[in-house]
């Protein structure tokens, strides 16, 4: 009889322990992952080689960044000016101690304004030490492949190219003029990139690069913000061209659907003693989103500057000062919308966070933590 009793309670305990171990096993997968470790940087410098126009090199000032504007024209040759064109490429300088890293960002819409400006801004290509893709457009990686043709004999090899995930190589099309009518808007050849040996890094999740930026990974979408109106995707695989995402592509059931950029992200840099800064390049998933996700991966609540395009240029009135009302509670010291943002999108942030907010045109220059 106590032999029995002995075993019964041992069972019991067992079962219990059991259940405790598949209870904490549950709640841990329930859990978010924790804040990746993010390198620190004491200056950061932004070059703007494309964007969609040129300006006068009047600037805002402010307390939080150096703001340097290229002439128009290029010394000793007043004949050759920088080109703008729909589309972004920046360049990425940032220094920790005595270590200075140089990024690529984005790669413009054409390889002729991207060699184009890069002479004139000064911009030395065989710095490069790595390429980052924020999203799959045509305007942000049109000049990506020809500017490695003509720079890979002075470029790393191996040369990574750190890009969002899978959705970066969808094809992309326009809606036409008729329904069911698109047109091409391209679609980045992975086989290229190999033949030139570039190394491809999905990041669906946060990943540092070159020990001093770091991604978001996938963009959670948890705010009012949604994808704006832009391009439809096919995430069909066709003659080696395209994405390989299954349960999209079955979902779409073989036609083009309204894109959601999927595999977006954005680039981020924590500067020291002042915080994050957040390079959204087009910011599809919401330029709120977006900062809040860096935010969260990092574990770093302080946001120093919020730079690139916003996407808002589709938005109306309401939903441009719901948006600047959001990046209000953010309270960034710094806000630089370039590209796709749109003029409403400066006139909301003139009225409603006018400190905060830093004009940007193709050929400035900013300098953060000098």
């Amino acid at each position: 009889m106590a032999n029995s009793i002995q075993r019964r309670r041992f069972l019991l305990g067992s079962a219990a322990l059991a259940s405790a171990g598949l209870s904490a096993r549950m709640a841990s997968a329930q859990q978010p992952p924790p804040p990746i470790p993010v390198p620190q940087i004491d200056r950061l410098t932004i070059k703007v080689l494309v964007d969609s126009s040129y300006d006068t090199p009047r600037t805002t000032p402010s307390p939080w960044v150096k703001v340097k504007r290229a002439g128009l024209a290029a010394a000793g040759d007043f004949r050759k000016t920088l080109h703008n064109e729909w589309g972004l490429a920046l360049a990425l300088q940032s220094q920790a101690g005595g270590q200075t890293r140089d990024l690529m960002l984005d790669f413009a819409y054409t390889v002729d304004a991207l060699t184009n400006n890069i002479a004139i801004m000064g911009v030395d290509p065989s710095r490069a030490q790595a390429f980052i893709l924020s999203h799959g457009h045509y305007d942000h990686f049109g000049g990506l492949i020809p500017f490695i043709q003509q720079n890979r004999a002075k470029l790393p090899t191996p040369l990574t190219l750190y890009a969002g995930g899978e959705d970066n190589f969808c094809r992309r099309v326009n809606a036409g003029g008729a329904p069911g009518q698109f047109a091409e808007f391209g679609v980045l050849d992975r086989r290229e990139l190999e033949a030139l040996k570039v190394r491809v890094v999905l990041c669906p999740t946060p990943t540092v690069i070159a020990d001093q930026a770091f991604t978001t990974g996938v963009i959670e979408r948890n705010s009012f913000e949604r994808v704006l109106p832009n391009t439809f995707v096919d995430y069909a695989m066709k003659d080696g061209l395209g994405c390989d995402i299954p349960a999209a592509a079955a979902k779409a059931e073989g036609k083009p659907v309204p894109d959601q950029h999927l595999n977006e992200h954005a680039t981020c840099f924590h500067l020291k003693d002042r915080g994050l800064i957040v390079i959204s390049s087009c910011g599809h998933a919401g330029i709120v989103n977006s900062t809040r996700q860096a935010m969260k991966v990092s574990g770093i609540d302080k946001v120093h500057a919020i730079v690139g395009g916003f996407h808002l240029f589709p938005a109306d009135d309401a939903y441009l000062k719901q948006t600047v009302v959001e990046l209000g509670k953010i309270n960034p010291d710094v806000l630089i919308p370039m590209h796709c943002s749109g003029p409403g999108l400066m006139t909301a942030l003139r009225n409603m966070m006018p400190e905060q907010v830093v004009p940007s045109t193709t050929g400035t220059e900013f300098t953060f933590g000098a």
